[in-house]
């Protein structure tokens, strides 16, 4: 993998890239769609193709689960396994320690909504405290298979094991995404866990050719915690990934990411790209993009739409309320792709009443039109110097 940077933007650390992998080259900054199982919900890889998706980000957690890995293997990788001709990346199932422990104990994201904030001085996690359905040791982490109910462990060497196998462009090292909820010293010990585990994943790969394509990205932690982001940045930024993704939680407010972004990326290699996990709404992109971040996944634009709802250059709309019962407007007036040239707000108001699957493809397409639109707008306007 080769990252050149293009062009600097002058009013901020914006900056136009461009990420050269075996399977393609993505301009960034980019919007990278969530594919966990090697699919994107409700819409074929051709169609994919068609909403300007230049990379996506799949699941290894899940992908080990069902199919398995060598399954995909014996198929030729993910990308011939799902006809993906463009780039892929995998997350490294740190992101289940979190969303099938603690995140499901007690009902967060990454970021505190309004009524968690007020009840969540009695849920602190504390050190030592461990989630409900996994164990989290030194070594790696015990989950509880959801499929079959069997043990499974994943710790640095299998996670990069499965990812190899998978074959992704892009491959992640281990890591623990803790919870809004934990505390200073929680944070802070699963911080270096974090760093034993990049330090092994580093180790475990792989020396074949095939491996050798693949690039891996270390990631950062520190919660909402100053000190340990700047810690975790310093640490992850000198060892000899070829790029880095920042990884946790982002406190209880919105407002204060941008700075919390500065803390880490103040400290991460100037000349390697950076990846954001699991942010990525169109009210954050280009607060985020602004602080140099280059690519950025979120299940925002399919998981909505299989709710109805569209998002649009005058907000989110929700199709299954009936003011659109006899709406004859597209989705977006100002949106040019297939799915707004060629149905009513009406109809697809029609469809999801009717609890037909069909407007959940077309509202999954026109949301990741307007996603990668909308990124494609922010590079032309870091181009003319606009931000």
């Amino acid at each position: 993998m080769e990252f050149k940077i293009i062009k600097k933007s002058k009013k901020s650390r914006a900056r136009i890239g461009l990420l050269k992998t075996s399977n393609g080259v993505v301009e960034t900054p980019s919007f990278v769609p969530v594919a966990t199982r090697a699919v994107i919900k409700t819409l074929t890889s051709e169609e994919v193709l068609a909403t300007k998706s230049q990379i996506l980000i799949a699941n290894a957690y899940h992908l080990h689960l069902r199919p398995g890995e060598k399954l995909i293997e014996k198929n030729g990788g993910m990308h011939k396994f799902m006809n993906w001709p463009k780039p892929l990346m995998t997350d490294s199932g740190g992101f289940q320690v979190f969303s099938l422990g603690f995140g499901k104990d007690h009902g967060v994201g990454k970021i505190l909504n309004n009524n968690l904030q007020q009840t969540a001085h009695n849920k602190t996690i504390n050190i030592g405290q461990q989630p409900k359905l996994l164990k989290i040791s030194e070594d790696g982490v015990r989950f509880t298979s959801y499929y079959d109910g069997k043990e499974l462990f994943l710790g640095p060497k299998e996670s990069i094991k499965i990812q190899e196998s998978l074959g992704a462009d892009i491959i992640l090292a281990f890591d623990e995404c803790t919870s809004p909820l934990a505390d200073y010293e929680y944070t802070k010990k699963s911080m270096e866990v974090t760093h034993k585990w990049a330090v092994e994943s580093l180790k475990a790969k792989s020396k074949s050719q095939r491996a050798k394509r693949q690039a891996m990205y270390g990631i950062s932690q520190g919660g909402k915690f100053k000190d340990l982001r700047i810690e975790s940045a310093k640490f992850i930024g000198l060892l000899p990934f070829d790029g880095f993704a920042i990884g946790g939680e982002f406190g209880d407010d919105k407002s204060k990411m941008s700075k919390m972004l500065r803390w880490v990326i103040n400290e991460l290699p100037e000349n390697k790209p950076r990846h954001l996990l699991g942010i990525g709404h169109p009210d954050d992109m280009i607060k985020i993009i602004k602080e140099g971040v280059d690519t950025f996944d979120c299940i925002a634009p399919t998981h909505y739409a299989r709710r109805g709802i569209a998002f649009t250059s005058q907000g989110r709309i929700d199709l299954g309320r009936t003011k659109f019962v006899n709406d004859k407007k597209p989705i977006d007036k100002n949106c040019d792709c297939m799915a707004c040239q060629n149905y009513t707000r009406g109809y697809i108001h029609y469809l999801l009443r009717a609890r037909e699957i069909t407007p959940l493809r077309i509202l999954t397409f026109h949301n990741l039109y307007f996603f990668n639109s909308y990124v494609e707008k922010i590079r032309e306007d870091i181009k003319k110097g606009k931000i």
